[in-house]
């Protein structure tokens, strides 16, 4: 297992591999956050909510707890959080 940190600790990630491949659970702090990829991701909101503006979009989209969103390799996409949300990301 990994731990990972982000934007001055207002994202904290725990990385393992299943056999599906990588995954990470985490939790995001209230903020705004622009992420980058270099694998295709599968985010899972398990708990609270983001907003999230994908690649190319001129649009902010929720996902609440039990939606997800997948994202391609090589992007950034912009992340508002409003609440403590924890999530499951899943790498290919």
């Amino acid at each position: 297992m990994n731990i990972n940190k982000y934007f001055e600790d207002n994202v904290i990630s725990i990385g393992f591999d299943s056999p599906e491949g990588h995954v990470s659970s985490g939790v995001m702090s209230p903020g705004e956050y622009a992420f980058g990829t270099s694998q295709k991701e599968r985010m899972v909101v398990v708990h609270g909510a983001l907003e999230v503006r994908l690649p190319n979009a001129t649009e902010w989209q929720l996902f609440a707890a039990g939606t997800e969103f997948n994202v391609d390799a090589n992007v950034t996409f912009d992340v508002k959080v409003a609440e403590p949300t924890a999530y499951l990301c899943y790498y290919s």
